[in-house]
């Protein structure tokens, strides 16, 4: 059996070659032509030199051309290195030469900076430039120019005559980079695809029966179309598109965001499920709702986040807003995958973080590796055992810190804090990395960011550790405020000790027009703990 991202497709291409497959603007592929493409842009990677297991970067943003490369690159068994598009040259530099790509595939719009990179990363031998509306020059001096992309389509085969492919061969994933420099998560395909690919059922944890199942239940079904809004340099958004393509969907993708843009989508392609990640995509989207214009969303059945702060005020307006649809807050690493999920109903009670029903290879452990006993408010790290990664790459000391045995299982565990309650849900805390110590108690950023985000004038906001004499840290906040506000520290921390314990309230705060977020939404903790050193806090106590 194929447990391949590549096969999965093709399974579905087989059964419903006629559905169209994405779509993006007056655009779409069918599973027909998304197949002829992905197959000739194969061929050409081939034809270049890339053999199986060679990495080729892609270095885009949401569209057609770059699902079709994605598909391609798994199709000629290479492994995909994915290049966040706002990286400025040192740390392209680093991802083209720590992953070793052979081949780049990158937007036109980006090639200056790949200009200027290459000559520090030896091993890309060929560029394929992507046309999108730029006029950016396609030469490098002493690299020549880039292959156009669909020059590549159109001289290459469209037939699908590949050798069999391994479900050993690798899927990598660059993550890391808000608060260290990215690094490589490498999984056998198959691994990755039962704990984010629908390889395994999200609600009772059993593997589905055989290589077939998605395709044939999406071919017998009708069509989900799926709005997957983050960047695909996300692990999640590349996932929520493979799963429509394994199961005969369709995929919405665009490759800019608004909240008022975002129900315009919806509205337009009658969207049914709609990926994002958190408050980032979810308060801009769910205000954009009470700006006048009136959007018809009937079509939509589920809005899932995941992987990012998605604090109970925003829930509650997505729950106020659709009250028939599905509204899920997962929790997932790319060291872990998925490891459980909550649905949102009206009323669900605060505990800090977000409270999943966690799948029986998702555990909460000592240090020792000794599970942590259920409702009894011990904080533990979450571990996943089961189908987890291979390892970091390039990275063994990292691997050995992250991928532990423990009484002969093995288990991934990144670092990210939680609790198991009495019922067996489990409680996110945070990452540890950006765990805050005051006094010698812990404090996880998100769930004071979750609790400060139900105060009236707070729009966005990262929470950071400052040095403390007394304390050793003290808790502060740096805000974006609505319309210019300046809510004081008082009020502030009246609306956070609603929810958490007064130690955990901010002590200092900081005002700031915008909060840099990653353009996957997460927070960028180093840019927080920047402005605490720039400048005198606003206001502290």
């Amino acid at each position: 059996m194929a447990y391949t991202i590549a096969d999965l497709i093709e399974h579905a291409v087989d059964l419903v070659p006629e559905r169209v497959a994405l779509e993006s603007g007056d655009r779409g592929r069918t599973y027909a032509e998304l197949e002829a493409r992905s197959n000739a842009l194969a061929h050409k990677l081939r034809e270049l030199g890339v053999k199986p297991g060679d990495r080729v970067g892609l270095y885009s943003r949401n569209t057609i051309e770059s699902v079709e490369a994605m598909v391609a690159i798994f199709k000629a068994r290479a492994v995909m290195v994915n290049v966040n598009y706002r990286y400025v040259e040192p740390e392209l530099e680093h991802i083209f030469t720590d992953s070793g790509m052979k081949v780049l595939i990158h937007e036109r719009r980006y090639s200056e900076r790949v200009c200027n990179t290459l000559p520090k990363s030896p091993s890309i031998e060929h560029r394929i430039a992507i046309e999108d509306g730029s006029s950016a020059d396609l030469c490098c001096a002493g690299h020549g120019d880039a292959i156009r992309y669909e020059d590549a389509i159109a001289v290459s085969p469209a037939a699908r005559d590949f050798e069999e492919r391994s479900n050993d061969d690798l899927y990598m994933l660059y993550t890391g980079g808000t608060t260290g420099k990215p690094k490589g998560v490498v999984w056998r395909q198959e691994d990755v695809w039962r704990v984010l690919g629908g390889g395994i059922d999200w609600y009772t944890s059993e593997p589905v029966p055989d290589e077939w199942h998605l395709a044939r239940t999406g071919a017998e079904g009708g069509q989900l179309v799926r709005y997957p809004i983050p960047p695909f340099i996300h692990g999640g958004s590349q996932w929520a598109v493979f799963q429509s393509l394994f199961a005969g969907g369709k995929a919405v993708v665009y490759p800019e965001f608004s909240g008022p843009t975002a129900w315009e989508v919806v509205e337009r392609h009658k969207v049914n499920v709609i990926f994002i990640t958190g408050d980032a995509m979810g308060r801009p989207m769910i205000e954009a709702l009470g700006e006048g214009r009136e959007y018809d969303l009937s079509s939509v059945v589920s809005i899932a986040s995941s992987a990012c702060l998605f604090s109970p005020s925003v829930k509650e307006q997505f729950v106020e807003r659709f009250p028939n649809a599905v509204i899920v807050d997962a929790i997932g690493s790319s060291e872990t995958g998925f490891g459980g999920l909550g649905i949102v109903s009206k009323g669900t009670p605060h505990t800090g973080g977000p409270r999943v029903k966690a799948d029986s290879e998702t555990h909460v452990l000592r240090e020792d590796g000794t599970p942590v006993e259920p409702g009894s408010g011990e904080v533990g790290v979450l571990a996943r055992s089961g189908h987890v990664p291979l390892r970091y790459h390039n990275d063994p000391e990292k691997s050995a810190k992250t991928f532990k045995v423990f009484d002969g299982v093995r288990y991934s565990i990144p670092g990210d804090h939680a609790t198991i309650e009495a019922d067996g849900t489990i409680t996110m805390l945070g990452r540890g990395s950006v765990s805050i110590n005051t006094g010698g108690e812990k404090v996880f950023p998100e769930e004071v960011e979750g609790a400060l985000k139900a105060h009236p004038d707070v729009f966005d906001t990262v929470v950071v550790g400052v040095p403390d004499e007394r304390w050793g840290q003290r808790v502060a906040a740096v805000i974006a405020a609505r319309d210019g506000a300046r809510p004081s520290l008082e009020s502030l921390n009246d609306v956070v000790r609603k929810e958490l314990a007064g130690y955990k309230c901010p002590r200092s705060v900081w005002f700031v027009d915008e909060i840099k977020r990653s353009p996957a939404g997460k927070p960028d903790y180093r840019w927080g703990a920047a402005v605490t050193a720039e400048r005198p806090a606003d206001e502290a106590l």
